[in-house]
């Protein structure tokens, strides 16, 4: 399957300067970091950016950051989906203006829409990015409601610019249905990915690829050029990975490996909290067990 917004794209973290606010320049330096480690694209302000507690003008100045920082090398993908269609709008609209290359709208979560709701908003946001892909993001678990084929295949006919799917649930008949619509399958959890890449998904937008996404890139090649046995190798490489950024929520575990490696990305936003002494152990002894070297006493 083509994949024109890269095959690996990291769901980047959000950095905060010590007392909270918005750190563009450390941003900025995520951002490099990750391109030069593999990724092909970024997704900024996803739920590994702590959207929801984000103000609009701190997701437009961190999208604004990161795409003069590496547009124009890798696409750069802004969340603005939320659970008010008008508010969803506006933030695509504003993120293009900003110079996002593409717009990953998660499904409105807290007030349950119908199917013809669903379908009105993603039609909107989709009008909003005048043009650019609009990927639609389902994750079931967070959001409560489940978006279901046939409302992905209208999607698909009514709205030229929505290319792709951002799938977050183990449903592998609803991903076939996903690719059957002609849509772009992006796995939208790190454990997605083998499965996904075996039924002809593009790739994913993930979270393990801040450490590890040149293995996850060549995982992918070897899916590709039909060496199934050499990329089940790396998934099972790199599953400790996947397991360590999974002892607790995401992104809590993301941003205590990445302080691991050296990066300064600061904490996170209430309600979220820092990762327990107990969970940085197991964040430290899943990569270790992958074979990747973290610094000592942090």
């Amino acid at each position: 399957m083509p994949a024109p917004l890269g095959r690996i794209l990291t769901a980047m973290v959000t950095p905060f300067a010590a007392d909270g606010a918005l750190d563009l320049d450390e941003a900025r330096a995520v951002a490099r970091y990750l391109v030069r480690h593999g990724s092909e694209g970024l997704v900024v302000h996803g739920t590994t950016g702590e959207a929801p507690t984000l103000s609009d003008a701190e997701k437009l100045d961190l999208v604004e950051a990161v795409a003069g920082e590496v547009g124009g090398e890798v696409p750069v993908v802004a969340g603005t989906g939320t659970y008010d269609t008008a508010h969803s709008a506006h933030l695509t609209r504003e993120a293009v203006r900003r110079g996002a290359d593409a717009i990953l709208a998660v499904t409105p979560y807290y007030n349950k829409p119908p199917a013809e709701g669903l379908a009105r908003h993603f039609a909107a946001i989709a009008t909003a990015a005048a043009g650019l892909p609009v990927i639609v993001y389902n994750i079931p678990q967070r959001v409560i409601l489940n978006l279901e084929p046939d409302l992905l295949v209208r999607l698909a006919r009514e709205s030229e610019n929505v290319v792709a799917v951002k799938q977050a649930t183990t449903d592998l008949d609803q991903a076939r249905a996903i690719l059957a619509a002609g849509l772009v399958l992006y796995a939208g959890n790190d454990d997605l990915l083998a499965p996904f890449l075996e039924l002809g998904g593009a790739g994913g937008i993930l979270v393990y690829a801040h450490l590890v996404a040149a293995r996850v890139k060549e995982q992918v090649r070897l899916y590709r050029d039909g060496d199934v046995d050499g990329a089940r190798a790396i998934d099972q490489e790199l599953k400790p990975v996947i397991d360590a950024l999974a002892v607790t929520i995401n992104p809590i575990p993301v941003k205590a490996a990445l302080s691991m490696f050296g990066h300064d990305v600061g904490g996170l936003r209430l309600p979220l909290v820092e990762a327990s002494e107990e969970e940085r152990a197991e964040i430290r002894s899943g990569l270790e067990r992958a074979g990747l070297t973290v610094q000592a006493g942090v």
